[in-house]
């Protein structure tokens, strides 16, 4: 043994010689055997004094769950069993707010081939039923939602939501008290419209049962606050449409707030505030009491415009743009007029308007605010291209460079060029927009052009100034004008004469061209309503071979626009031209009137109409008539974008200086409009219906925007 000393001696001799016999006498071998349990032994005392409950109180009666309705139709629907419909509702009184204690008829409106409203026929009467229906059919998951993927568990939720969807929507009319029940029926089993007749989804047919209860009125209306006002209460009140009395309508709060806001913004208040509207419903009294606190924030005048970046677009100019004066009323409006008219200078890509006080009102006297403006200039290169083609003038490319603000504010300079078959251009336009004061420009332009054209061949240098009052797809304008100086020096030679090329003849012409537009149309580049009048005047003084002319060229247009349905429009359109107080061969064959074209009378060449020379190009005469009719009708294609549109045109040119109506030319065919944000693009096929032997038998006119 090689173990210590100490270690040997607590070891006994028995556990080192029988160590299996040592163990087995030791108490650690003795084992604990556990009595079987016997549930009859007596319990042993706890202590408690609590009886032990006898057997039979341990018996509990559960009565039988009747089935969920909504779990029955679903699981009949899946077995193609039709479903059981649910017992209605009692109606409690009539729906449309008047309890007469008259019984109320339920009567069935359908909104669609999935939904069905069952109502008291009363309700169909409360005033906005149409406006109802409408939005629940709008806001519906079974319809929103619908899809070929669908199964009945989905319409079973989905089902649910419309019938909380109709509950919200009953309060908002002010039908509190609104009680709604949800039905599904299917066909009859072997009838659905699956394979064998087995019921699908798509059979699934929801009828929605409303009892709307008695419709609420509003109890007291306050506006605590609109008393500060002072002499401006009574309009503000006005403002705001809602009296004791009248019907609830949850929307009709927003609308009337909204107003009223306005009205406070109209009246000078720039910095009023209005809080949330407070709705107190009593079921007591089927009323409800709305509260709408009101801090009108004092009254002002206008002070000045201030800009935040003055070389790009200085406080000057935009003072100029806006359309109120330093110590006006203070009128919300103005100051979203000038945002509109700012960003349509389009020289600024962000833009903040912000009312910033300059004195507070005192003693009664409004107070001022200087309204800054903060600019973050746009990109202001363009380099524009623009491609046409028609008949008559063959292709025409255009290409052009500008910087917008090259001489702020607003002065813009352009550079242009045309290519074209017929005609070739290389100018320079300068150009101030909102020249002192809105929507007034400035136009300076000078250019050299060559053209070509079977009536006449010309090279021309031409200067023009030019002030007017423009009318804007962002303003449009019912009065707008312009009135200028335009001088010319051009070499013209005009057709053949007894097949020889004439020689060419150098004109020198001063005009001061002016034109007046009264535009009560609904669009500017595309309209379906109302009508315009554009008269044209030009007196002008020519000089030619030592010779001095003076005549004046004119012309009246007008253009009818009629709506026949939603998607119908007839528009028609009338120009009588005319040039007295000289000789055909004292006017420059480019200052003479011609007519033919895409914007003129379709189905002929440009300026092809009229009297012609030996070889049949036109001459252009000294009078002009032109009509044109056309139906522009709105598919459905492309979501309404494409309209189809028959026409039918007609014009002369005569060389007597009064229009008539003799030597008519007749023009027809359709076209095909793409309606974009910016307006129609353009595609006429027309062919001429009396042509004259050289005429093409079809032309195609390719542009932007309607022909009138």
């Amino acid at each position: 043994m090689d173990a210590d000393a100490e270690l040997e001696e607590l070891i006994p001799d028995s556990a080192v010689t029988d160590p299996e016999g040592w163990a087995m006498d030791t108490e650690a071998a003795t084992a604990i055997v556990a009595e079987e349990d016997d549930p009859d032994s007596p319990m042993v005392d706890t202590g408690f004094s609590l009886d032990w409950p006898e057997e039979d109180d341990f018996t509990v009666e559960i009565d039988d769950i009747e089935p969920d309705p909504r779990l029955e139709q679903l699981l009949s629907r899946e077995n193609g069993i039709p479903a059981q419909e649910l017992a209605l509702p009692e109606m409690s009184q009539r729906g449309g707010g008047e309890d007469d204690g008259e019984e109320d008829a339920l009567v069935e409106t359908q909104l669609s081939k999935r939904i069905t409203l069952s109502h008291p026929a009363s309700f169909a009467e409360f005033g906005a039923f149409g406006e109802f229906t409408d939005r629940f059919a709008g806001l519906s998951d079974i319809e929103t939602l619908r899809d070929s993927d669908d199964n009945f568990a989905q319409l079973a939720n989905r089902a649910e939501e419309d019938a909380a969807l109709l509950s919200d929507m009953l309060a908002v009319y002010g039908f509190y008290d609104a009680d709604v029940r949800q039905r599904t029926q299917t066909p009859p089993e072997g009838e659905g419209s699956g394979e064998d007749g087995a019921i699908v989804p798509g059979d699934a047919r929801f009828i929605f049962t409303i009892d709307p209860g008695q419709r609420y009125r509003y109890g007291e209306v306050t506006l605590p606050g609109i008393a500060d006002t002072g002499e401006d209460y009574e309009p503000l009140r006005q403002s705001f449409e809602i009296e004791t009395g009248d019907f609830i309508q949850e929307d009709r709060i927003v609308r009337e707030r909204i107003d009223l806001e306005v009205a406070l913004g109209e009246t000078g208040y720039a910095f009023a505030e209005t809080a949330r509207p407070d709705l107190l419903i009593d079921h007591s009294r089927d009323e409800g009491d709305l509260s709408l606190s009101v801090t009108p924030g004092g009254k002002y005048r206008f002070g000045d415009v201030i800009s935040s970046d003055p070389d790009f677009l200085s406080s000057k100019h935009l003072q100029e743009i806006a359309q109120f004066d330093v110590g006006d009323l203070y009128r919300q409006s103005g100051v979203e007029d000038l945002r509109r008219a700012i960003l349509g200078t389009g020289l600024v890509s962000s833009l903040t308007l912000t009312p910033r006080v300059a004195s507070e009102p005192v003693a009664g006297e409004p107070g001022i605010v200087d309204i800054d403006v903060g600019i973050t200039p746009a990109p202001l290169r363009t380099i524009a291209g623009a491609v046409g083609y028609d008949t008559g003038r063959g292709i025409r490319t255009e290409v052009s460079w500008e910087h917008r603000n090259l001489f702020p504010p607003e002065g813009m300079l352009q550079l242009h060029a045309i290519a074209g078959t017929q005609e070739q251009l290389v100018g320079a336009t300068f150009r101030r927009n909102n020249w002192r004061g809105r929507d007034r420009m400035l136009t300076l332009d000078v250019f050299a052009n060559t053209i070509d054209r079977d009536a006449f061949e010309a090279r021309t240098i031409s200067g023009v100034a030019k002030i007017e009052r423009v009318s804007t797809l962002l303003f449009q304008k019912v009065l707008a004008w312009s009135v200028g100086l335009e001088l010319v020096a051009t070499q013209e030679r005009e057709g053949t004469l007894g097949g020889l090329t004439g020689p060419r003849e150098t004109y020198f012409v001063a005009a001061l061209p002016g034109e007046i537009v009264y535009d009560k149309s609904d669009d500017l580049l595309d309209p379906t309503r109302g009508w315009r009048v554009s008269l044209f005047a030009s007196p002008e003084i020519s000089h030619t071979g030592g010779d001095r002319s003076t005549y004046l060229r004119s012309w009246l247009e007008g253009r009818y626009y009629q709506p026949v349905s939603e998607r119908l429009v007839v528009a028609g359109r009338a120009k009588f031209g005319t040039i007295t107080g000289t000789g055909i061969s004292d006017i420059a064959p480019s200052r003479r009137l011609y007519a033919g074209g895409g914007g003129s009378v379709r189905g002929y060449g440009y300026q092809q109409i009229g009297p012609q020379d030996d070889l049949g190009d036109p001459t252009g005469g000294r009078s002009l008539s032109e009509f044109s009719l056309e139906a522009r009708y709105r598919t459905g294609l492309l979501g309404g974008a494409i309209s189809i549109v028959p026409f039918i045109d007609a014009g002369t040119v005569a060389n007597d200086s009064t229009p008539g109506l003799s030597d008519m030319q007749y023009g027809a065919g359709i076209g095909v409009r793409y309606h974009t944000s910016f307006g129609p693009l353009r595609v006429d096929l027309a062919t001429p219906i009396n042509p004259r032997p050289d005429d093409d038998r079809i032309a195609v006119y390719i542009s932007l925007g309607q022909a009138f």
